[in-house]
């Protein structure tokens, strides 16, 4: 299995304890939850179950029986409710002796309309599983409003029983690689951090790549092709995740239209969706699903924070494959080095430095030295013109990483007149911040600085892509 070290690390102090364990796992579609669970135990379960997808409570509860047959020879008619379907799973449990692993997969496809399906959890857990020094509950499901709302977030029978949530995030870059490599793609890290721009690091999108293509080709094929896997892709990720999965997907759009950020307010106002507490939630939803992440900008309070749209695939899908009207054969191989592209490419890198800060934190030797990142902007006044500085690391050892990111496909050069641009950045932030702390100009490139007077005189260090593949 690829990746995946810190879960199964997690799973297997689950597993290696005496204490009874309900695990909840959660992420956004494709992203290789279900993949996890069968792959770190051989799909050797004491029982597995898996949810149908829109199907009655009665196809669901023979469905969950047939299971039961498959597993415990049992002979005894098909349950008519949840309450006896767990009753009966409890009694086959009961005359095993060994350690017990239960795997429930698309849990949430059990709870249809007045099916009374949390009941039967909630008593199977409570009454007798929660009291079984080696049963492990293992559930899992993609449709993300309803794992947190009514699993992780319950208020009722289920609160706080949940002793592992586990949130399976898509593929790091190093992750990506091996991953490619794995299925003897060769592909240069220039080339893989294209290709994650564009579908991230989710296993299902990374299955599709062909041996022999470049990432240019894969996304053509992929994306834009008649017959593309991900060309109508985004029109099922929403409605397979949330509830009410419209507002959802306007919610991405318009943070997207406000230039790939947004505070609350300006969502708020951009959707015409009324602030509540269910507008709260569903901003909760996104981020908890990894479509949508959120910051407080440095020097700033909580009531700041800023809402930015994290995911790749929703963003290519925006840009590109959304206001693309007609195929024709080679449009992406042959426009890929167009300004608007390059424009993409350099912004989406500065997501993807923020998302591997820890890598970045490594490169500078800094990985055990408390910090927060955030990117810095100064709008400006009458007397002094407005700054933006990319990435802030602010250091509890009394430094700060100013970092400037660039992503090009050769050494980038710091010219008199962008060397001239950084200090005057780095004037206004210590005017505009009044930190005493010291500021360390930091460049993070793709493949380096080209050496020159003004790289020494200047920047204090650098990170190039290879190091974020760490």
């Amino acid at each position: 299995m690829i990746g995946r070290q810190e879960e199964q690390t997690q799973l297997t102090e689950i597993i290696s304890s005496n204490s009874p364990s309900f695990v909840a796992l959660y992420g956004r579609r494709r992203v290789g939850k279900t993949y996890l669970v069968k792959e770190y135990f051989n799909n050797k379960f004491t029982f597995y179950a898996t949810g149908l997808a829109n199907k009655s409570m009665e196809i669901q509860l023979s469905n969950f029986h047939t299971f039961l047959q498959e597993y415990f020879k049992i002979t005894a008619e098909a349950p008519t409710n949840w309450m006896n379907a767990f009753l009966q799973l409890k009694k086959c449990l009961t005359k095993v002796k060994s350690k017990r692993i239960i795997f429930l997969d698309e849990l949430p496809w059990f709870d249809t309309a007045k099916s009374d399906f949390m009941t039967g959890l909630d008593w199977f857990w409570n009454s007798w599983a929660s009291s079984q020094k080696n049963l492990k509950l293992i559930v899992c499901g993609s449709a993300a409003s309803w794992m947190i709302n009514k699993l992780l977030k319950n208020t009722g029978g289920l609160h706080n029983r949940v002793t592992h949530r586990m949130k399976i995030h898509p593929f790091t870059l190093a992750e990506t690689e091996q991953y490619l490599k794995q299925k003897n793609i060769l592909m240069s890290r220039y080339q893989i951090v294209k290709l994650y721009m564009a579908i991230g690091g989710v296993p299902y999108y990374l299955e599709q790549i062909r041996k022999g293509e470049s990432d240019v080709q894969a996304i053509e094929r992929l994306c834009f092709s008649p017959s593309g896997i991900l060309k109508t892709e985004f029109n099922f990720i929403f409605a397979s995740l949330f509830k009410d999965a419209s507002k959802h997907e306007l919610i991405i759009k318009k943070i997207y239209e406000l230039g790939r950020q947004a505070t609350r307010e300006n969502i708020v106002r951009a959707t015409k969706i009324e602030s509540s507490g269910d507008f709260s939630k569903k901003l909760m939803e996104l981020e908890e699903s990894g479509f949508i992440s959120s910051y407080v900008p440095f020097g700033m309070n909580k009531s700041k924070k800023i809402y930015i749209l994290s995911d790749y695939f929703s963003l290519f899908h925006f840009k590109f494959i959304a206001v693309t009207n007609q195929y024709d054969k080679g449009m992406w191989v042959n426009r890929f080095l167009d300004s608007s592209i390059m424009a993409w490419q350099g912004l989406t890198f500065e997501l993807i430095c923020f998302e591997h800060i820890q890598a970045i934190k490594k490169g500078l030797g800094i990985e055990g030295v408390y910090s927060t990142s955030s990117p810095w902007y100064f709008k400006g006044n009458t007397k002094k013109d407005g700054a933006q500085i990319d990435l802030i690391i602010d250091r509890k050892d009394g430094v700060i990483n100013l970092c400037e990111i660039k992503f090009s496909n050769k050494e980038f050069i710091i010219t008199k007149k962008y060397d001239l641009e950084m200090r005057k950045k780095l004037s206004v932030f210590v005017e505009e911040t009044n930190t005493k702390k010291a500021i360390f100009p930091t460049m993070i490139t793709s493949f380096g600085l080209q050496k020159n007077t003004y790289t020494n005189s200047f920047i204090q260090s650098e990170i190039i892509m290879n190091q974020l593949f760490e």
